[in-house]
């Protein structure tokens, strides 16, 4: 059994009907609407670039946010984003030809940051921050052409907590990627919506829909990334203790202040003893 056309979006059309993807495809659903009304990310009435790399994590968030919408839960606009950043051999017209089959108002953007890239690293260094900061600044500049309010991305619960951990290990300082974000001009909203749901869900997600996944050659698969190196201890952790990355991730939201050594957070010098009970 299939969903019926008429009774979702077309992105979930030939959805499996089984026990496990329902219960899979509800939770997804429901983290994810639980995180938009959590970090207030709701504008009625706004338009949101939903940013497209073709991999298992944005075609996730891509149905989840048609979904919501298709509900009547998410009062915006949508507009799918893809940046062909002209890497060797990237399948150009993979994501054009799914998104005008599935009905989905898209743009797709040219613009050849893989030259940049190799031409400013030297050999043997990771792209991805010169990657990241080059992509950023034109997806900024397309929401800002397109009328958005915020530019939304496919980060997941897993990529929070490795984030934390790469910032706790290499960087001194506890910090991570936040759900929302307002970024430096003070125009654009950042939005994270799968910051509840674990990578795992997202990959059996897409998978079960059979979205054509397009794998990252530029900087996600690069040997010997701080991220790369994260993600095994984190998967350790969680085959010697499962459940542990959901416990790990709660605690980035339980912070305490008081319980830490930031006297920026928190008044240390200001703390008084009551001397009446001193006695």
């Amino acid at each position: 059994m299939l969903d019926q056309p008429e009774d979702i979006h077309a992105l979930f059309n030939g959805a499996p009907q089984t026990t496990e993807f329902k219960k899979l495809r509800k939770r997804i659903v429901r983290q994810t609407r639980e995180a938009i009304d959590q970090y207030g990310m709701i504008e009625p009435g706004t338009k949101w670039l939903v940013c497209l790399s073709g991999g298992k994590d944005s075609y996730t968030l891509l149905a989840v946010l048609y979904e919501l919408q298709w509900r009547g839960l998410l009062p915006v606009e949508l507009l799918a984003c893809n940046l062909d950043q002209g890497q060797p051999g990237f399948p150009a017209t993979v994501l054009p030809e799914f998104l005008e089959k599935m009905g989905v108002k898209h743009r797709i953007e040219y613009q050849d940051t893989y030259s940049i890239v190799m031409d400013k690293i030297p050999a043997g260094r990771t792209f991805c921050a010169l990657c990241s900061r080059l992509r950023r600044g034109n997806l900024y500049r397309i929401a800002r052409e397109e009328g958005c309010s915020a530019v939304v991305l496919g980060h997941h619960r897993d990529d929070i907590l490795e984030t934390f951990f790469m910032n706790l290990f290499h960087g001194g300082r506890l910090a991570t990627m936040p759900p929302k974000l307002l970024n430096e001009e003070g125009d654009l909203f950042v939005y994270r919506p799968l910051a509840h749901v674990a990578e795992v869900d997202c990959e059996k997600f897409s998978a079960s829909m059979k979205y054509p996944i397009i794998p990252c050659d530029l900087c996600g698969s690069q040997d010997g990334l701080q991220r790369q190196q994260v993600k095994v201890i984190l998967d350790g952790w969680e085959r010697n203790s499962p459940g542990r990355r959901q416990v790990m991730f709660r605690a980035l939201t339980n912070a305490r202040p008081s319980h830490l050594l930031d006297n920026k957070l928190f008044d240390f010098a200001g703390l008084m003893r009551d001397a009446d009970n001193s006695n």
